[in-house]
């Protein structure tokens, strides 16, 4: 055992432990170390394989609650699922059963545990992407729908996060239906801007249980925002997904790749065969392609039908419209 404590002198008790100390609760219901508030001091007595990870999330919290935050049960839960410690075991009366699969000591690099499954690529392209975004801070993906460019950078925004590599998911996108604006929606802002994430939001409910998703968005651990929304920001600690990046313009790609702070990745996908700009803008994936390629710490990605892991017919259908360009042939007559 090991004995420590923490100072929240200046801190509001209240704010930083709860009404009856229901911040204290809520970390023993994870850790079986003795911890108790005296005075202006959490004082603990923390068994040893639990003592680095205890420190840490008292340190966290100590942080918050004196940058003006106030600390609740779910603010404990995200950050209990951002350092990825396990929950506290409890009696079972029937075999024990494990939520998440249990990683295999014996599986390549390429492999990716989330918590709800485990991702695998299935292509040679596919695996050089996952080398590809350990390898560097700023990845270029290009490639058509269904080759997994997306839902793989998802896949290994959410090891990161739950492995504590960073401190948030920043997911974001392109509104070019809605001419980036949204004022004209009714609604809102998540009424708004959800029909424009909504496949950000279908890739990261695949590896994170709803109620824990739900937590870690309202804690803004992970956060899923509208490209325009990212202007004048610093993201440092945050694993950073631009998606569908063909439909940026110079301006949106190079406001984006300049957000990046200290110890982030960020990751831009896109299909150049699917641009929805108007004629007056270049699209901004295009550009960056001819503009950054010369960089050595940005990695680009190449996909092509080859990589599609949706069914059968999609490659079937992406390979019909690589095959006629409109206007060559002629429809049957009815």
């Amino acid at each position: 055992m090991t004995k420590f404590s923490i100072s929240f002198a200046g801190i509001d008790p209240v704010a930083l432990l709860g009404t009856a100390d229901e911040t204290l609760e809520a970390i023993g219901k994870t850790f079986r170390s003795q911890i108790a508030a005296r005075g202006d001091r959490i004082r603990v007595t923390a068994r040893d394989d639990e003592y680095a990870k205890l420190r840490e999330l008292l340190i966290r919290l100590v942080s918050r609650a004196k940058d003006g935050a106030r600390i609740t049960t779910d603010t404990v839960r995200a950050e209990i699922d951002r350092l990825a410690i396990p929950a506290r075991p409890v009696a079972r009366t029937g075999p024990a059963r494990s939520a998440a699969p249990v990683p295999n000591e014996d599986a390549g690099s390429d492999v990716i545990h989330t918590p709800r499954l485990v991702v695998r690529p299935k292509t040679r392209h596919q695996r050089d992407y996952i080398a590809a975004i350990d390898e560097h801070d700023v990845v270029v993906a290009i490639g058509p729908a269904g080759t997994g460019k997306t839902y793989l950078a998802v896949a290994k925004a959410v090891s990161a996060l739950v492995s504590g590599k960073v401190a948030r998911i920043v997911l974001t996108r392109p509104a070019v239906e809605a001419g980036e604006s949204l004022g004209f929606l009714p609604g809102g802002f998540r009424e708004k801007v959800d029909p424009y994430l909504r496949p950000l939001y279908d890739a990261i409910y695949d590896m994170i249980p709803v109620e824990r998703m739900k937590r870690l968005v309202d804690e803004q651990v992970i956060e899923v925002a509208p490209l325009a929304y990212m202007r004048g920001r610093t993201l440092s600690d945050s694993f950073v997904i631009l998606d569908e990046a063909q439909n940026t313009t110079s301006t949106q790609m190079k406001m984006f790749l300049t957000r990046l702070g200290w110890n982030s990745k960020a990751i831009v996908t896109g299909d150049v065969t699917q641009i929805d700009l108007d004629h007056r803008h270049a699209s901004g994936l295009i550009e960056a392609q001819h503009r950054l390629r010369h960089i050595p710490a940005i990695g680009f990605c190449f996909m092509d039908k080859t990589d599609v892991v949706r069914p059968p017919i999609v490659a079937e259908i992406i390979r019909a419209y690589e095959r006629e360009r409109p206007g060559e042939e002629t429809p049957p007559s009815v």
